[in-house]
């Protein structure tokens, strides 16, 4: 029986764990420092109180690149030879994701055995006083639990949200803390200025404990050093990695943003390794050389979801589309603020070309043509590429902010998108952690706020003042959006459109929303 049998230990152990939504919070264990205190009960509970206390933790909260910096920190430090656990949010696919040993999910079984472990304790010894916690705060002890019983080297630990009252800062003495890029995201719950949202995530500084950090906006860098200084640790800012100190090696993780993530992975990673005393042949001098395993831990970090480029490879197979040009690919980035999104599309236009270019050295070869025969177009004026944007973000975010960066910046690059699709999130209509396939015929959704979303496209396209008959403008040479009640039937219409278009590279940008990009990871991954 595998993971996908309904009623297998498996299944039953996701929907008990869903069980654990209808208590959670918009701010889940972050809800302006909500009983933040019962995590400690939690610990004692779970006889996890002194193995956290001892736990040699890399800590990192931040807006924008936290994900990637903590991913960076665990495959330097697993190239160094040690045990890493690793916990992170959101998953994409399966739960299990949030939780890798040694750069690797772990397994169904240990996941089951450690699952109930934590669960049968706690509803043991919760009561109305110490009830059982939140959906977040259950994982993050699942986290604690784990990396305890499997005695890691180090823990790395993502920030869930915000920093001062998230559930992972339950940890008090961790080896070093890092803040990644600041900008505004969550407002409705870390505050509206950036010195606020910097306040919070600057919550997980403590006391003796070297703190890093990358540039920051002069607002929100002059309140984390206030912070820092306030606890008498001096805050460090990690300059980004110079690309010449990898030795002709690419990062793990693409997109330009990711130097300034892995500088300040470094940075923590050397720091860890002084403090515990393994800095022995691997200390970072001046000379900006970098040792072995940081170069190669940094040159395989793996990250689902964040600036990956997906071919809808099956699909294309089975429809006998031409493997050196046309069919579906998707590039896929869980961007979902202003900044990260201006980032996602520097990614996708250089993505774009990127692609297009190695189809075309493909395709001379597959045609022995010189490259100015070449079918494919390195644009989007009607060649034989398209880029169309599949789009959704959380109501709670203003799409004022969100798509005139995402449009204008691959505009600036000279990637104009020739439709967009405006979809619901599947993954609202599964069980929270489930891998199983969703359903081609989900729930009717609302799309009110998909029909808003198209609205503001729309406006952007035609100009403030155009009506619905306008002809878009020259700026994005886009012939028109679309809504779709659910994402497989967005999928669809890819598929079918690929399918009478055989010669044509259908090349889709999924951003917006991380819940997006992972439902679109199990759709065509299935």
């Amino acid at each position: 029986m595998t993971s996908d049998d309904v009623g297998s230990p498996y299944e039953e152990a996701l929907d008990t764990l869903s069980s654990l939504i209808a208590r959670r919070t918009r701010a889940d264990g972050n809800n302006k420092g909500d009983q933040f205190d019962l995590m400690f009960d939690y610990l004692k509970i779970l006889e996890l109180d002194v193995p956290v206390s001892e736990m040699k933790v890399i800590h990192v909260a931040g807006t924008k690149g936290k994900g990637s910096t903590c991913t960076f920190s665990e495959s330097i430090l697993r190239n160094c030879g040690f045990h890493t656990g690793l916990f992170t949010s959101p998953h994409l696919i399966d739960v299990r994701e949030r939780f890798r040993l040694d750069g690797v999910e772990i397994c169904e079984e240990k996941f089951l055995a450690y699952f109930w472990w934590c669960w049968n304790r706690l509803k043991e010894k919760t009561n109305e006083d110490v009830p059982m916690p939140t959906y977040f705060r259950f994982l993050a002890l699942l986290a604690f639990k784990i990396f305890s019983a499997e005695q890691v080297d180090v823990a790395i630990l993502e920030v869930g949200l915000g920093g001062k009252f998230d559930a992972t800062n339950v940890v008090q003495a961790p080896i070093v803390c890092g803040i990644s890029s600041l900008g505004y995201d969550h407002m409705e719950i870390l505050g509206n200025t950036l010195g606020e949202i910097a306040g919070e995530k600057a919550g997980i500084f403590k006391h003796e404990v070297p703190a890093f950090t990358v540039p920051q906006p002069e607002e929100a860098m002059a309140v984390l050093e206030n912070k820092a200084s306030q606890l008498g640790i001096p805050l460090q800012v990690a300059p980004p990695l110079d690309v010449s100190s990898l030795n002709a090696l690419e990062l793990g993780l693409d997109g330009e943003h990711q130097y300034l993530n892995a500088g300040l992975a470094i940075a923590l990673c050397n720091t860890w390794l002084q403090r515990t005393g393994h800095s022995e042949g691997m200390y970072l001098d001046q000379t900006n050389t970098l040792p072995v395993q940081f170069v190669k831990g940094l040159a395989t970090a793996n990250l689902q979801g964040r600036a990956q480029v997906v071919p809808d490879l099956h699909f294309n197979m089975q429809n006998q589309c031409n493997p050196n040009f046309g069919g579906l690919v998707f590039f896929l980035d869980g961007a979902h603020s202003p900044e990260s999104l201006d980032m996602c599309a520097r990614w996708f236009s250089h993505a774009v070309k990127q692609d297009i270019q190695q189809q075309n050295s493909l395709e001379e070869q597959h045609n022995n043509k010189s490259p100015k025969h070449s079918l494919m177009q390195s644009d989007s004026s009607g060649g034989k590429s398209k880029q169309i944007l599949l789009f959704n973000c959380m109501s709670v975010r203003d799409p004022q902010l969100l798509l005139p960066r995402l449009l204008n910046t691959c505009a600036n690059h000279g990637v104009y998108f020739h439709e967009a699709l405006f979809v619901p999130n599947q993954s609202l209509f599964n069980k929270v952690g489930s891998h199983a396939l969703p359903s081609t015929d989900p729930p009717q959704a609302d799309v009110s706020w998909q029909l808003t979303l198209q609205r503001v496209w729309e406006s952007l396209i035609h100009g403030e003042k155009g009506g619905k008959g306008t002809e878009p403008s020259d700026i994005t040479s886009c012939e028109s959006s679309s809504v779709f009640p659910s994402l497989p039937l967005a999928i669809k219409w890819l598929r079918d459109n690929v399918q009478q278009n055989r010669s044509v590279r259908f090349q889709v940008l999924v951003t917006g929303s991380l819940h997006l990009v992972g439902d679109v990871l199990r759709l065509i991954k299935k």
